[in-house]
């Protein structure tokens, strides 16, 4: 593999997405001396093979069979026109109708009454909104279309396009790069994460292998084809492998079963192939890889700046003071982390406290230790994240000052 240790010349379809100096200019540090790129070549061929093995091993066949409530049932699109009272004779009082246009779906295009919900805390529908019909054939006349929720999607685009627009705009050429990558990981996620998990995969071993995939391809289109963007990769794998093996220790000394909410329960009836305690370490990996791709990055680009501004420091030096910024980075980056989970428990933290629940019995809770665990366990890689992606870019930038001091070579200041 061809490392380009100059940031900002590595460039993709013509495009500059490399890392490095906003002006442009190369960074001083020079190009990696070719026993480094050989022996990083030796680190990240090994990985690459392995992902590349995964794939080709977990990818789904695409015969998944499932049966249960609610597989049959199709869905579609489509607008409202008009909200009535049920006409059906034997309907319950307060029952609610809508004409509506079938925009996709069965029965599209066309018109059709669709079953509204009904009581006090039910969804309010108008005429105009756009919605999710779920479709029934054995269901009696007039009965097949039923509401299921609101058609999020317009707003959803809008969102994302403005957020698009952000990136680009703050971004601007990198953002392509970063774009891309966030396209590719969801894109990877759908066609091979979801179905190999569904097909009865090991959850753990199809996270492990998209995260590879995705840790391989996104550091390099996001951050340049470069030295320091297989250093922050190497710290990046080895957050995860601390966070996989102490994700599966606890989810197996706490008695974790994996099912707590009905989407769990759902998958369980419907496809019991599916291992939902994998499932629970899964989730963990592929969601601790987006803040680690962070502190690695940072971490990483800390260490570089340090060692271009002073090119007469030892590689402890170098590490010392990169890991002043680095603590202070993981402090803000847990605690962010942590929040998240809690955020995600909060309703259920709101019932256990009207329930007059001890709060070591409320957190015992399956459904609230569960995010206790991830959030602890993602804190724990990140902090492992730091040092060791710290220590790795300081041997390598620290390598690299000494080889342009050898050469006699001047030191670039940004």
């Amino acid at each position: 593999m061809a490392l380009d240790p100059y940031g900002p010349r590595g460039r993709v379809g013509g495009l500059s997405v490399g890392a490095g100096h906003s002006h442009g200019d190369r960074p001083s540090l020079g190009p990696a001396p070719r026993r480094l790129r050989v022996l990083l070549a030796l680190v990240v061929g090994p990985l690459v093979l392995a992902t590349l093995v995964g794939l080709v091993v977990l990818w789904p066949e695409g015969d998944l069979q499932v049966s249960g409530p609610g597989v049959d049932v199709e869905r579609g699109t489509a607008e409202v026109q008009s909200v009535g009272s049920c006409r059906q004779e034997a309907a319950v009082e307060g029952c609610q109708q809508a004409e509506v246009e079938l925009l996709s779906g069965p029965g599209a295009p066309g018109t059709a009454q669709a079953l509204l919900p009904y009581g006090s805390q039910a969804p309010e529908v108008d005429a105009g909104d756009r919605i999710i019909v779920s479709f029934t054939a054995e269901a009696p006349a007039g009965e097949q279309y039923a509401f299921q929720d609101f058609d999020r999607g317009p707003p959803l685009l809008v969102l994302t396009l403005l957020f698009a627009l952000g990136v680009l705009a703050l971004s601007r050429w990198r953002g392509i790069g970063a774009l891309a990558s966030l396209a590719y990981s969801l894109v990877l996620i759908a066609v091979f994460t979801l179905p190999s998990i569904m097909e009865g995969s090991s959850p753990l071993a199809v996270a492990v292998t998209t995260a590879a995939a995705i840790m391989l391809v996104t550091l390099y289109l996001s951050h340049g084809l470069d030295i320091r963007s297989t250093v922050a990769m190497l710290g990046t794998l080895v957050s995860l492998v601390v966070i996989g093996a102490l994700g599966w220790v606890f989810t197996r000394i706490g008695h974790f079963t994996g099912l707590v909410d009905e989407g769990s329960q759902y998958i369980s009836g419907i496809a019991a192939q599916v291992d939902l305690r994998g499932l629970l370490l899964a989730g963990l990996v592929i969601g601790a890889l987006g803040v680690l791709d962070d502190v690695t990055v940072t971490q990483t680009w800390a260490v570089w700046e340090l060692a271009d501004v002073d090119p007469d420091a030892s590689v402890r030096s170098i590490f010392v003071r990169a890991m002043r910024i680095g603590r202070s980075h993981a402090a803000s980056t847990v605690n962010t982390l942590v929040l998240a989970y809690v955020g995600a428990t909060l309703p259920l933290m709101l019932v256990f406290s009207a329930l007059s629940l001890p709060f070591g019995i409320a957190v015992s809770q399956e459904v609230v230790a569960q995010e206790v665990v991830r959030g602890l366990v993602g804190g724990l890689g990140i902090l492992a994240a730091v040092p060791v992606t710290t220590g790795i870019a300081a041997l390598v930038a620290g390598r690299l000052v000494r080889d342009r001091t050898a050469d006699g070579g001047p030191s670039h200041r940004a």
